[in-house]
């Protein structure tokens, strides 16, 4: 009988797991699924928040008095979406496939003040308007001037302009009321039905007209497609005043197009120039060179010599004759001043660089495509949250070598620490985004599933972690170590700490300097980044960078008999993240518009936020690298 239910229970796994393979090959990614759609099939327009690069703070599409549908639908949003200010609705556009419109008249709006007024600041911040259709975001194509057929896309439309009446010098601000949508799709020849490819919009402002009194069924002089009267551009515009009627239209065209539906986001990701990214990278490969090479001759050549010379000599006194980084020996491995600050730094850059990495190769991959809205940003999060495991583990063994006793006091400053001090920023920061009323603000309920994440999944991982890392046998040092501590002989001005530190950060950054220009574009100039090829090439090239920069000052610095190598190894890779922030206050001043104070505010805290978590990665990368270095040396060496 029992044999009978195990071989059930066998059957039932072997038939679960069949069901997950068969379930894995025809898996599609959120929102990635293709859609076919028949001739006159209704297609729904969605609309998202409204963006200015000026100000950064996003709000709902339905903030302004737009069209509105007879009930107004939230979309469910995700973590990165929610994060990220998205705020899908439906919205009254809806189209037919394959079936054009013209002239379609959404509504007639009268303004007031108080919205005349809205529609100006919105004018004035150059705010545009972002629509979704069958999860494509609307772009507006723009020709460029210096190049033949060169085509750049714009995300979403403006929603008016300001200009001025000819021979008047006041300004005015005038709304785009007509949208000429043109919609790409392609068919399938076999079923006939398409998929959609593309999804375009130009946006006029026109001052429509009719005969009589206004009502449903009103015919516009100005738009009319009995009269096959369209419009073409926006000669007399729709001006934006108290009192003054809107009146909404569209037209749609359907294209088809030879593009297939696997590469529709390619004309969205096309980056103007790759050679640029090459450029980069070749620079931080001669980078990555020179200090390779600074760093084979250290070790074949100082090292192998001197350790042979070391080791053969015969006398004790010949050896105190000595110098240089052999002397140190019995200091070198002293723990160092705050060595459970120590612990938890390099704990939580592991767990920074487990989920820089993992990201990196999903993206690789495809899974984060920027059709998957929001996908990013979640994947980061959760991956942070797992990532708490390696960072109580590392931390736990750091601190045991350290002959540290109390593993649950640095599992609570490892956990709860630099989480924080991070979460302490963003929540000012959110203050001020709720204070001006921006949807872009992150909602009490999405708040409280980040606390509930991180008390909830990463602070048990930590604990899990260290109780691990604490169980395990102390690492033991190669030497030991003197009760007495040796007198640091006076040293050159450019062994001087800060010195030698703040010139260590240098290479790192200049490694990564020119990809960090487009990752602070498409954040804040609101393009698409997906150039994670690229990317992984430049996080890789980074990881040598800051590992040989903090051998190469190691040596010399051991050379000089200073023994406090260990928190000095964190900070020379680690203060590439000054370099980095200051880099973000040129980028403010040079290529962004932004005037508000709190959107200035905005951006400093975030990019704060960034700098931090920068700092943390490449310290941790620095101080393995030099903790391996002094290991290998130091364990080559024969002490009597």
């Amino acid at each position: 009988m029992a044999g009978h239910r195990g071989a059930i229970k066998f059957h039932f796994w072997i038939s679960a797991f069949a069901l997950l393979l068969f379930h894995s090959h025809c898996f599609y990614l959120p929102g990635v699924a293709p859609q076919d759609f028949d001739k006159g099939d209704p297609l729904r327009v969605k609309v998202n928040k409204l963006t200015s690069t000026k100000t950064q703070l996003p709000y709902s599409y339905y903030t302004l008095p737009y069209c509105r549908p007879d009930r107004i639908v939230d979309n469910a949003e995700n973590l990165g979406e929610v994060l990220r200010g998205d705020r899908i609705e439906n919205s009254p556009y809806l189209f037919k496939m394959r079936e054009a419109q013209m002239c379609t008249v959404l509504c007639r709006v009268i303004l007031n003040k108080k919205t005349a007024k809205a529609y100006k600041n919105k004018i004035n911040d150059e705010y545009r308007v972002n629509m979704i259709l069958d999860n494509l975001p609307l772009v507006v194509p723009i020709r460029r001037p210096d190049q033949e057929n060169s085509v750049v896309y714009q995300h979403g439309f403006h929603v008016g302009l300001r200009g001025q009446y000819a021979g008047t010098k006041e300004e005015k601000h005038f709304i785009h009321n007509h949208l000429a949508f043109t919609v790409k799709y392609h068919k399938d020849v076999q079923t006939e039905t398409a998929r959609i490819v593309g999804f375009e919009v130009k946006p006029f402002s026109v001052k429509h007209e009719y005969e009589g009194e206004w009502n449903e069924k009103t015919r516009l002089t100005t738009c009319d497609p009995h009269a096959k009267r369209t419009v073409t551009n926006s000669e007399i515009p729709q001006e934006v005043d108290d009192k003054k009627e809107i009146i909404f239209t569209y037209d749609v065209e359907f294209q088809e197009s030879d593009v297939k539906w696997a590469s529709r986001w390619d004309t969205y990701l096309l980056m103007a120039d790759d050679q640029i990214h090459w450029f980069s990278i070749v620079n931080s490969l001669m980078i990555v060179l020179f200090l390779s090479g600074m760093v084979a001759m250290i070790m074949l050549r100082t090292l192998f010599r001197d350790i042979s010379k070391y080791n053969q000599l015969e006398t004790q006194e010949e050896a105190q004759e000595e110098t240089g980084w052999k002397l140190v020996h019995g200091d070198v491995f002293r723990a160092p001043i705050n060595s459970d600050l120590l612990c938890v730094y390099v704990g939580t850059g592991v767990q920074f660089f487990g989920m820089i990495l993992v990201t990196m190769i999903f993206a690789l991959l495809g899974f984060l495509s920027p059709s998957n809205r929001g996908g990013l940003m979640t994947a980061m999060l959760l991956l942070w949250v797992f990532m708490g495991l390696f960072a109580g583990y590392s931390s736990a063994r750091l601190y045991k070598m350290f002959k540290g006793t109390e593993w649950k006091k640095i599992t609570l400053k490892t956990a709860f620490m630099f989480p924080a001090t991070i979460f302490a920023i963003f929540f000012v920061l959110n203050a001020l985004i709720w204070g001006e009323k921006s949807s872009g603000a992150v909602p009490f309920g999405t708040m409280f599933a980040l606390v509930l994440l991180w008390f909830g999944i990463s602070v048990p991982l930590v604990f899990v972690g260290s109780y691990v890392g604490f169980r395990k046998p102390a690492i033991e040092d190669p030497v030991k170590t003197n009760k007495i501590p040796r007198q640091i002989p006076e040293q050159a001005w450019y062994m001087n700490p800060t010195f030698s530190i703040l010139i260590g950060g240098i290479l790192p950054f200049g490694a990564v300097f020119i990809e960090l220009f487009f990752i602070l574009t498409s954040i804040w100039l609101h393009q698409f980044y997906y150039i994670f090829g690229f990317l992984f090439i430049v996080f890789l090239i980074l990881l040598v960078t800051c590992a040989e920069i903090t051998i190469v000052l190691c040596y010399f610095q051991l050379c000089s008999e200073d023994y406090l190598w260990w928190w000095r190894s964190y900070l020379t890779s680690g203060s590439s993240a000054l370099y980095l922030f200051l880099y973000a206050a040129f980028y403010f001043f040079t290529k962004l518009e932004i005037t508000k104070p709190v959107s200035g505010v905005l951006y400093f805290g975030y990019m704060l936020i960034v700098s931090y978590a920068f700092f943390v990665l490449t310290g941790t990368i620095g101080f393995y690298a030099c903790f391996w270095f002094t290991r290998l040396i130091y364990s080559s060496v024969k002490i009597d």
